[in-house]
């Protein structure tokens, strides 16, 4: 069940709608106005784990920085 993103065209209204099944109506959640566009919106995206390139600095680089927090020995390598 895909989450969509629209905007109503009569009060200006942004919100999201469950789409349960194919054809369902759309009404705007705050004038219940079926005057609404969908939105283009970008795919969201699930990262597991710290996001940190194994072997890279706390900054992302490969070797440590000239200055902190790589330098004060803070810094954690993998």
């Amino acid at each position: 069940m895909p989450i969509f993103t629209y905007r109503c065209k009569d009060c200006g209204k942004v919100f999201d709608f469950l789409m349960i099944k194919a054809g369902e109506q759309v009404l705007c959640t705050k004038c219940q106005s079926t005057n609404v566009e969908k939105q283009i919106t970008a795919p969201s995206s699930i990262r597991i784990g710290s996001g940190q390139a194994k072997g890279s600095t706390c900054c992302g680089r490969s070797e440590r920085c000239d200055t902190p927090p790589c330098s004060d020995g803070s810094c954690i390598r993998d």
